[in-house]
């Protein structure tokens, strides 16, 4: 921008229609939450500074947010005012005046709950208002459901007149179509005297920050309207039922973008993939897939029906099958998964490897090649490259106290419903019978078998 830019993000309204004993600027849609989506875009402007304006369950949303922000831009300061009493959102934005006495140029001011604006709508903003030279330029849209927003009114010449409240219009003004997004661009210089004229002799006896508009307007001061076609894009979030759409809305989005780059989706609208996730081209996402988090898809995947991956990493050419689970995980090239297999805590399957029917993998390593294909548990293990688990395997890796680790080698052949009691190794190249119960190493080569395990005969 050619001037300096501030954020204020107004969120500390209690959110009583959303019915929840969290705060609803916390609730969370496609990856973030709300407010995190709204900082998202604040971050963009690469703004001075960033307040945020809190009151209902104060400690929750900074507990919540200051971290989320050191995520996105640890080089942009953020200060956190708390409104103990919630009069307004101009007596809000008054709360911010100490965090903003050394700053200079243009104050952008966004709400808390209206996750879906984009940086590129916030530019347009900017760029209207530097053009005209405005004291304040608000975002407005045209919505054939206005009801619960302010209106904008217009002077006879098109010119903006005054934003009038819901709960304050007349039954004309309350037919109008253009709406208030709850989103301004002011000039710093002189706002914070504008706001301290504002009257609360309204409906809800409150200081509307709307009311600065008319204020600067009366003083002979530019005011500016910048009109946005999109008016799914400015809508802000009071009930659940909204908190759904809102969502829908990402999950579009996002899906639209990823249709875009290469990505095939058999059915887009059961597709729901978080804002955060990456996926290669030629990849095809079957109907019913859940892709959360930070997940990251290579080229050329198969994901099939009912399939979840959170915060996985995969590779190439990997399938993952129906109703498979995988989180917090790693894949590499060509691995394939399921159906209903489940991958979690760091589980991690090198490039050829293979996880079946009903196998668990928790907190385990399998190497190029591994199978373990049928009814099995893996806990806390290593396996070597070109392993083969038998159905009906188990890592016995708790003994009550604590887990330990169970080490396979390369080119090892576990027998059906063999017991590995950790800790314990198997050896280079071995086996183990059917059923098995392993309690001690196993030497490279060997046969084992019985309960508990004993050598029957070195393999050649």
């Amino acid at each position: 921008m050619s001037i300096p830019v501030s954020v204020v993000i107004l969120a500390a309204g209690e959110g009583t229609r959303m019915r929840s004993r969290r705060p609803k600027v916390l609730h969370e849609v496609a990856g973030d939450s709300l407010i995190g989506h709204v900082g998202r875009t604040a971050a963009t402007l690469d703004p001075q500074r960033v307040v945020v304006v809190v009151g209902h369950a104060a400690d929750a949303v900074r507990d919540i947010f200051t971290p989320r922000w050191a995520a996105l831009a640890p080089q942009i300061p953020l200060t956190m005012v708390v409104q103990a009493e919630r009069r307004g959102t101009a007596h809000a934005l008054r709360m911010a005046a100490p965090s903003l006495e050394s700053a200079s140029g243009t104050l952008v001011v966004l709400s808390g709950d209206v996750p879906l604006l984009q940086a590129e709508t916030l530019r347009a903003l900017l760029a209207t208002h530097l053009e005209a030279g405005a004291a304040a330029t608000v975002l407005s849209t045209v919505t054939a459901a206005p009801t619960g927003y302010g209106r904008i009114l217009r002077r006879p010449d098109g010119a903006f007149d005054r934003i009038v409240e819901e709960r304050d219009a007349t039954p004309a003004e309350k037919a109008v179509t253009e709406i208030n997004a709850g989103v301004y661009a002011f000039q710093l210089d002189g706002l914070f005297e504008v706001l301290a004229r504002i009257s609360n002799d309204n409906a809800q006896g409150e200081y509307y920050l709307p009311d600065a508009l008319a204020l600067l307007r009366a003083d002979g001061r530019s005011v500016c309207v910048a009109r946005h076609a999109d008016a799914e894009e400015v809508r802000g979030v009071n009930t659940r039922a909204e908190l759904a759409a809102v969502a829908a809305a990402f999950r579009r989005r996002t899906v639209a973008a990823l249709m875009a780059e290469g990505v095939t989706f058999l059915d887009p609208s059961t597709a729901y993939v978080d804002v955060d996730v990456e996926i290669g081209m030629d990849t095809v996402v079957y109907p019913n897939v859940y892709i959360e988090g930070r997940t990251r898809i290579g080229e050329n995947c198969r994901i099939h029906t009912g399939a979840r991956l959170v915060n996985a990493q995969v590779g190439d050419e990997v399938m993952v099958r129906d109703y498979s689970l995988v989180f917090d995980s790693r894949l590499d090239a060509r691995v394939t998964v399921g159906p209903f297999a489940h991958l979690r805590m760091n589980a991690h399957l090198h490039e050829g490897a293979v996880v079946g029917n009903f196998v668990e993998v928790k907190q385990s390593s399998l190497g190029t090649g591994t199978k373990a294909m049928h009814l099995s548990y893996l806990g806390d293990a290593t396996l070597g490259a070109r392993v083969n688990v038998g159905a009906g395997t188990i890592t016995c890796n708790y003994d009550g106290k604590q887990k330990h680790q169970t080490i396979i080698e390369d080119g090892v052949k576990i027998g059906s419903d063999t017991m590995l009691v950790a800790p314990v190794r198997i050896g280079e190249q071995a086996m183990t019978g059917a059923g098995a119960v392993v309690t001690e190493d196993v030497p490279p080569s060997t046969l084992v078998v019985g309960v508990p395990a004993k050598v029957k005969k070195v393999l050649s």
